[in-house]
């Protein structure tokens, strides 16, 4: 394993037994990862990319469930592509993903479902992280949310899926962007930390070419009161499934 970690990587054991190599002065696993792999309904004979990997931990909890045939994990930054890369590796899964680094605005192959996690923030918005590569991954410095809708909307098969996580205050220019790219929106979900506080994610499902008409699914509570996680969230936590 030693061969696999670089000088200032940690490995954490994160959900479904994967083992997960990150950079603390990068992107770390968080709830919007894991909950945008449970958002994903199981298309098990599909062929999928992700847009932006990271360290590949939404490719690897999908290939671990088996939701997809077979999933290209795109990534522009190179230290974040041989992140993937290494993380496949590292967890048996190279036989179900893919790691590539290319930007995702230069169309490839075709796709049955696309899944992104995307910069949600503004160039000029919030403070200068002193990371470059974790200031790339949180802002659109190489693409905005309607380059990624453009891109998908290229590289997704007729009828294809396309699942993003975003930020609820940029709800409107998510599916504008969407539509724009003939991607409709099909469902809509938003994820409040507790029944006390304003939605903290936003999750949709889109398809290519699809007609008018979305469905706004229920809220998704995390935790209670007392801190502890809703019946819902533990079901999505222990599963990988969603609560529809």
């Amino acid at each position: 394993m030693s061969e696999l970690l670089r000088q200032g990587e940690t490995l954490t054991q994160v959900n479904d037994g994967i083992e997960l190599i990150q950079n603390p002065a990068g992107l770390a696993f968080g709830t919007d990862a894991l909950l945008l792999a449970a958002f994903l309904r199981a298309a098990p004979h599909a062929a999928a990319a992700e847009f932006g990997s990271g360290s590949g931990i939404v490719s690897m909890l999908l290939a671990r469930r088996n939701k997809l045939k077979h999933i290209d994990a795109l990534e522009v930054q190179p230290y974040y592509a041989d992140l993937t890369r290494r993380n496949i590796l590292h967890n048996g899964l190279t036989d179900q993903i893919e790691a590539v680094c290319r930007d995702v605005r230069e169309p490839s192959r075709e796709y049955d479902v696309i899944f992104t996690n995307p910069p949600y923030m503004k160039t000029e918005s919030g403070r200068r992280n002193e990371d470059d590569g974790k200031f790339a991954a949180r802002h659109e410095v190489n693409g905005d949310i309607d380059d990624f809708c453009r891109a998908a909307a290229k590289s997704l098969k007729y009828g294809g899926d396309f699942y993003a996580v975003y930020r609820p205050d940029r709800a409107v220019d998510l599916l504008t962007a969407m539509r724009r790219a003939a991607i409709e929106p099909k469902r809509l979900c938003f994820v409040h930390p507790d029944e006390s506080h304003k939605p903290c994610l936003l999750l949709v499902s889109a398809k290519r070419g699809g007609k008018a008409g979305c469905e706004v699914m229920r809220p998704l509570f995390l935790t209670r009161e007392d801190g502890s996680p809703t019946p819902d969230a533990a079901r999505i936590y222990e599963t990988g499934n969603w609560v529809e």
